[in-house]
Order: C-alpha cells, then sequence, then structure tokens
C-alpha cells in the first residue's frame, strides 16, 4: 500500500508494524534477543545499535508521524536531548536556547556544558530579533521548545528555522508538549525533533523513552554519538511503545478538547487568578500557536488566587493524581517548583516565570465535567478556614 498520503491514525495503527509471519497475529511480534548472528546476514543486529526488529520497525512509525526520514528512540527523554546535543556540539561550540525550557534540560546545559567547553547563551526575548542578538561567529545550534514546560510559552517556529538557515545553524526543537497530533515542525523548517516518548507517545504512565526525527542524515550523526553513550531502550518498552502510539491520535484530540474546556472554566472561575493555555485568546501567543498548531494540547498551567494553598488544594483532590509526570490518559497536577524545576534555582526560576504556587495540568480523557467537579471541591475544602483547636 502506498504510504505517501496515508492519514494519521492509520499511520499510527498501522506503519511500522513487524508482520507475523508464522501464527497471523494481528499484532507486532515482540523479539526479545540481545544476539543475533554475525555471519551471512545483511544488518548486523545488537541492541545498543538501535537496530532490533523493533527498534527499527518503531523508529519507521515515529519518522512518519513527524514528517521526517528517519528517527532514533532512546531510554528517556533526557537521553534523546543529551545524546543530540553533544552529536552536533564540541568544544568551543556556542548554543542558542531559549529561556522557558524544561528543568532537565536547562540543568543539563548548565551542569555539563561548561564541563567540556561549550558555550551556551538564553534568551529571554523569544523573537527572531532576540535570537538573533545572541548568535556567535561559534553558534551551531539553535535550541527551542514549543509550547514550552510550564507556562506554554509559544514559539513562532517558521522564522526562527528561517534566520538558522541563513546562518548556517541546526535547529533542534522539543515537540514533547504538542505531541505530532498538534504540530509538525519539520514542515516549519526545523532539522530535528526531539520527544520525551515518556509523555503523548506513550501516553499511559508506563514506559520510559525518548525520540529523535530528521533527515537520514542528521540521524546518521546521532547515532555516531548514541552507539557509544549507550542510551538504547529494551525490545519490550519497544513493544509497548508501539502499542500505545496506536491510539495516539485519538487520546490526543481528546485531550486537546478537554484541556481547551478547562481552560476557559478556570479563567472564568472566581479563585482562579491567571491561567496558562495557548488555546485562550487571552495568552499572549494565541495568534502564534493557531498559526503554527492544529491543536492547543492537553497541557495548562494555573495559579489560585492569594490567600489559597496550592499544596492544600492539590491534596484534597480525589480523581486528578498528584504525580511527577504528564500526558498520561488520566489527569495528573503537580508543583513545577518541587518536580519538573526542582534542580533550578529559585533565581532560574523567577526568570522563566515560574511561580511557587503555580500548578501545571495535565489534561486527560475523563469527562471534562468530573474533571471540574474534582477542582471545585478540593477548592471549596482550601478555602475553609482551619477549625482552631
Amino acid at each position: 500500500m502506498d504510504t505517501k498520503n496515508m492519514g494519521f491514525n492509520t499511520i499510527c495503527t498501522h506503519l511500522g508494524e513487524i508482520k507475523d509471519e508464522q501464527f497471523k497475529g494481528a499484532i507486532s511480534p515482540i523479539y526479545m534477543s540481545t544476539s543475533y548472528a554475525f555471519e551471512d546476514v545483511d544488518v548486523k543486529r545488537y541492541p545498543r545499535y538501535f537496530n532490533t526488529p523493533n527498534q527499527e520497525a518503531l523508529c519507521k512509525k515515529i519518522a512518519k508521524l513527524e514528517k521526517g526520514e528517519s528517527s532514533l528512540i532512546f531510554g528517556s527523554g533526557m537521553a534523546a536531548i543529551s545524546t543530540t546535543l553533544f552529536a552536533f556540539l564540541q568544544k568551543g561550540d556556542h548554543i542558542v536556547l531559549q529561556r522557558t525550557l524544561y528543568g532537565g534540560t536547562a540543568n543539563l546545559i548548565n551542569e555539563e556544558f561548561e564541563k567540556h567547553g561549550i558555550e551556551f547563551s538564553y534568551v529571554d526575548a523569544h523573537t527572531p530579533e532576540g535570537f538573533k542578538q545572541k548568535i556567535q561567529p561559534n553558534t551551531k545550534v539553535i535550541y527551542i521548545e514549543t509550547p514550552s514546560n510550564p507556562l506554554l510559552t509559544i514559539i513562532d517556529i517558521k522564522p526562527i528555522a528561517a534566520l538558522a538557515k541563513e546562518n548556517n545553524i541546526v535547529t533542534i526543537i522539543d515537540n514533547t508538549f504538542a505531541s505530532p497530533v498538534n504540530q509538525n515542525p519539520i514542515l516549519l523548517g526545523i532539522d530535528i525533533v526531539i520527544h520525551s516518548a515518556t509523555k503523548y507517545l506513550g501516553g499511559h504512565s508506563d514506559i520510559l523513552a525518548g525520540a529523535v526525527i530528521s533527515t537520514e542524515k542528521n540521524i546518521d550523526q546521532v547515532f555516531q554519538v548514541a552507539k557509544n553513550f549507550g542510551g538504547s531502550l529494551s525490545d519490550f518498552t519497544v513493544w509497548m511503545l508501539e502499542r500505545s502510539i496506536k491510539t495516539l491520535g485519538i487520546r490526543v484530540q481528546r485531550q486537546n478538547k478537554n484541556a481547551l474546556k478547562l481552560a476557559k472554566w478556570l479563567k472564568k472561575h472566581e479563585d482562579i487568578a491567571t491561567v496558562y493555555y495557548p488555546g485562550l485568546k487571552s495568552h499572549p501567543d494565541h495568534e502564534i500557536a493557531k498559526k503554527q498548531m492544529t491543536g492547543y494540547g492537553g497541557m495548562l498551567s494555573f495559579e489560585l488566587k492569594e490567600g489559597l494553598d496550592a499544596s492544600k488544594f492539590q491534596k484534597e483532590l480525589k480523581l486528578i493524581k498528584s504525580s511527577m509526570s504528564l500526558a498520561g490518559v488520566e489527569s495528573t497536577m503537580l508543583s513545577p517548583t518541587l518536580t519538573s524545576h526542582a534542580l533550578l534555582t529559585e533565581e532560574e526560576r523567577n526568570l522563566q516565570g515560574i511561580k511557587d504556587g503555580l500548578l501545571r495540568f495535565s489534561v486527560g480523557i475523563e469527562e471534562k465535567e468530573d474533571l471540574m467537579q474534582d477542582i471545585q471541591q478540593a477548592i471549596e475544602k482550601v478555602k475553609v478556614p482551619e477549625l482552631e483547636h
């Protein structure tokens, strides 16, 4: 079958699957071997070389979903990020990054790059001009994340990609929050797309994985570093990820709808101070998001009105889980200060606009009315003054 014009959900369900030639099963068989023949074979297979049958098949699916030529899968999102960055940066090079990044990425830059003689500059004004001002003669990479974690900052992708090409700079984007359902950065000019596949690609809070998508040439450059860093993942996890991606489209579309409804409801709520969601017209980057995204995603953040304790509020939630990750079919909520951005200093969090009372809300696939009711009952409980003893 011609896969060129295959629909998104068809790609999710069928592309990159392994046919069960022996028993004709409906799903991909799993090949758990860590040792394969090396004589009289076309491919010398080894898990750390990212070329076991299940690894190869899944990479075809992920590459197609992100409109890339090739991809690699890793043991975590941070393994994907770190391996890719070190594949394109060496001693004496410089990278330009947006200020509002996932805490783990920022910690990698702050803790490791100086040790390796790699220079870096953060951009506070997330405009093409802001990035242009930070470019140096030795700049090799521009790295962005949009929507960003946790404040859902939106970067205008096309002009950043164009600026990089004018200066012979490689562009890398973390597309985790958007997922391939809502945004395809390669079509907007980005060179390399990265995912924490733990999140929307996995979608069930039961696997840890990462993915990198680009041209065959770029992926080969990443592979040359990856085989030395050893960030591969088990074939059972690969098999689970391939299974999970089959429902990616329908899961994320439901989460998009729920998140937009919840964001609008929270925006009007008398006990909510601020809501961060690119689907709201009040979001400063709404028009950019509208232009480059097909959906606004299942992630939002908000702050309670002054005087309401965010920690107590979370403890009163009954349906929405207090959990450190995101993007599962179940709704979860966390404090970025205590989790995703805990490795940053208070000053660094302030520079990103992350307040201690900020709550990041990963909206699941439940009925939106049930989620609203859970939030409302938790707010009512924290509003009640504690009884004097």
